[in-house]
């Protein structure tokens, strides 16, 4: 194999490593529900497709067929990972929906927002 393509297998892992480690800290470090839930749906996302496709990468050039399964995996987790996390986060906002402040000037319909971090009022535009 290439040492160039060897480098380039390394980096994958390397990267892929890195941001996998990233999301299982902040998972256990992140305080509150909707950052643990950005750290593994983001980060980790994104290592474990950096670590598969170092791997379907290592199964062609070394001229053995890459194997279906890293390739199926790949695809489901980049498919499945963003709508989870969706649903999670609305469930979350549903279940604390009365808690929060309305937006003025709205319905009572679809008007609850959660409160800006920095407790402004405006949208900022």
């Amino acid at each position: 194999m290439n040492v160039l393509w060897e480098l380039l297998l390394v980096a994958l892992l390397l990267v892929g490593s890195f941001f996998i480690l990233m999301g299982g800290i902040g998972l256990v470090k992140l305080s509150e529900f909707f950052r643990r839930l950005h750290a593994p749906t983001k980060a980790s996302t994104l290592g474990v497709g950096c670590v598969l496709t170092a791997s379907v990468g290592y199964h062609l050039f070394v001229g053995s067929d890459p194997q279906p399964r890293e390739l199926l995996i790949v695809a489901f987790l980049l498919i499945t990972a963003p709508i989870s996390a969706h649903l999670m986060s609305k469930a979350a906002l549903s279940l604390r929906m009365d808690e929060w402040p309305q937006l003025p000037g709205k319905s009572d319909e679809d008007t609850h927002v959660p409160p800006r971090p920095d407790g402004s009022d405006d949208d900022g535009y």
